[in-house]
């Protein structure tokens, strides 16, 4: 993997991960409500946060471990199994998926910004998903980042944070306009698409532990 593609995937699947329903989407969608357009980077700082601190705890407190050779065949595997499950539950619900908002809502009352920012980490804590993303895909990445040191993980890092950024940030815009800007046609199709990719990196992920290449000997 070179540094453009580390940065790129990464891109890709924390988008793929950031436009499924959830609490972070059902907290910026009430926090535009009460904020405006402003919700949805305050709620991804919060966010980011401990995105942030689970990159560098798993890099620097793990990144010996990670670099072994065994682990990261495992790590390949389990990875790339849990994309393909999250690849395949993304098709099987993007028929049907809807961004629900209340268009009548107006921004009726101010509401401090470190509120958002507080939600933001209170709802990435409170995914269950959020941590089994980290402890099988994450590492996965990570343990490709470590190859190229320092500046692999912080490319992973803002690839990964961007993206989360983007899609909140839209779906913030979206609301303040209204749903003729973003319907639930435009979020299907893109969760249909994002479950494509995610099965296609979960093969390849899955070939890469098999094979021994996701490690940095592989490399």
């Amino acid at each position: 993997m070179s540094l453009f593609a580390i940065f790129s995937t990464a891109f890709l699947v924390a988008f793929s991960g950031a436009i499924v329903p959830g609490p972070l989407l059902t907290i910026t969608i009430d926090r535009t409500l009460k904020q405006g357009i402003r919700a949805g980077p305050l709620v991804v700082m919060g966010h980011g946060i401990l995105e942030f601190i689970a990159v560098i705890a798993m890099a620097y407190g793990l990144g010996s471990f990670l670099q072994q050779g065994s682990f990261a065949r495992i790590v390949g595997i389990v990875g790339g199994l849990v994309l393909l499950w999250f690849g395949y539950n993304m098709l099987k619900s993007g028929k049907q998926v809807t961004l629900e908002t209340d268009e009548t809502a107006a921004v009726s009352e101010p509401a401090p910004m470190s509120g958002s920012v507080l939600a933001g980490v209170a709802g990435t804590l409170s995914n269950p998903y959020w941590f089994l993303w980290w402890a099988a895909i994450g590492t996965a990445f990570i343990t490709k980042s470590l190859k190229f040191g320092l500046l692999g993980v912080m490319l992973f890092f803002l690839g990964h944070i961007l993206a989360d950024f983007l899609w909140l940030f839209s779906v913030s815009a979206a609301i303040t306009a209204g749903k003729k800007v973003f319907n639930d046609r435009v979020y299907r199709f893109i969760m249909m698409l994002c479950g494509l990719f995610l099965i296609l990196l979960a093969f390849y992920f899955i070939w890469s532990g098999i094979s021994g290449n996701l490690g940095l000997e592989g490399m």
